[in-house]
């Protein structure tokens, strides 16, 4: 009896054979099957348990902003606490308006932070920019001294920082004066030069090829225009991340302002805060006062998170 052999046709041959006992393409396992199954939930439910501990003191805040002290302390056994039940009323809201001068602080704090992002920029840019494409002799140690300034906290500067701004000239309305403290600049100028920014801009633009310098040079470009027309456009995340590391230590100053500035007309938000703790402290007023200055925080997160996660990504990429 004569064993039939089933014909190879035209588009079934050796290579069809070969990726039959290709190895590489054979189906996965069904214990690696099992463990990819498992890890996709695993990493949803991870996801889920950072949003709580990161979102949930936001919106314990933002709720008991609606509702008065005996409330906020009597649901804090319960879900309660998360959710706008109760006797919900914005009269917390209204007593912050009556207790401290907020439109002021708000605007004197959005003018500090918005010059002081503004000139940093500027400033920190230039700096990696010249550290980083122009490449001068010691450039790396000039680099090295920079970054060590990181391990400096800012609290052991604070004094001698107080003490030389008390020792400034100041261009005021009765001519020149000796002092910065009481001013904006006081709050501003210190702060503009940041190692950390520096460092960021350092690495983004190491990242962009060099030859786009060699060919703007051949067309008769100079460093300044390098770094107008090419480098800067080129580095919008990176501008985005400095812009919201920036912004974010200057909305949250305290320890500063409440050091250099006494006159209230310049105080700034978080300086704010103290009002509350005077006399009677009222625990709704301070949630409201709080959920005001934090969402300038994260609208300006929300709007520019995927610059900031695409600049953090690529910092440490080369070429």
């Amino acid at each position: 009896m004569s064993t039939a052999t089933a014909p190879v046709g035209p588009g079934v041959g050796s290579d069809h054979l070969a990726h039959v006992a290709d190895p590489t393409t054979a189906a996965p396992r069904r214990g690696e099957s099992g463990r990819h199954g498992i890890r996709k939930p695993l990493g949803v439910l991870a996801r889920i348990v950072l949003c709580l501990v990161f979102g949930l003191p936001l919106l314990f805040m933002f709720v008991s902003s609606f509702k008065p002290d005996l409330q906020i302390f009597g649901d804090l056994g319960s879900w309660k606490a998360f959710l706008p039940v109760g006797d919900i009323s914005t009269d917390n809201y209204t007593g912050v308006f009556g207790r401290v001068p907020f439109a002021q602080f708000m605007t004197n704090s959005v003018i500090i932070t918005v010059v002081t992002v503004v000139l940093g920029i500027v400033v920190n840019s230039m700096a990696a920019f010249a550290l980083s494409r122009i490449g001068f002799r010691g450039a790396g140690a000039v680099l090295g001294i920079i970054l060590a300034t990181l391990i400096v906290p800012f609290e052991t500067l604070a004094l001698p920082l107080l003490w030389w701004s008390n020792k400034l000239p100041f261009l005021g309305p009765d001519g020149f004066t000796e002092g910065w403290l009481d001013t904006y600049q006081v709050q501003i100028v210190p702060f503009i030069a940041n190692a950390f920014s520096i460092f960021l801009f350092y690495q983004y633009f190491d990242s962009i090829p060099k030859e786009l310098d060699e060919a703007a040079k051949v067309d008769g470009a100079g460093w300044w225009r390098i770094y107008r027309n090419i480098v800067m456009p080129l580095s919008g995340p990176a501008v985005a991340t400095v812009a919201i590391l920036t912004f974010l230590p200057m909305w949250n100053q305290y320890l500063w302002p409440l050091m250099a500035v006494q006159t209230e007309e310049l105080r700034p938000v978080m300086v704010g805060i103290d009002y509350f703790k005077q006399l009677n402290t009222s625990w709704g007023q301070i949630m409201a006062y709080a959920s005001m200055i934090t969402a300038p925080v994260l609208i300006l997160f929300v709007a520019f998170q995927r610059s900031f996660i695409n600049s953090i990504a690529s910092s440490g990429v080369k070429g």
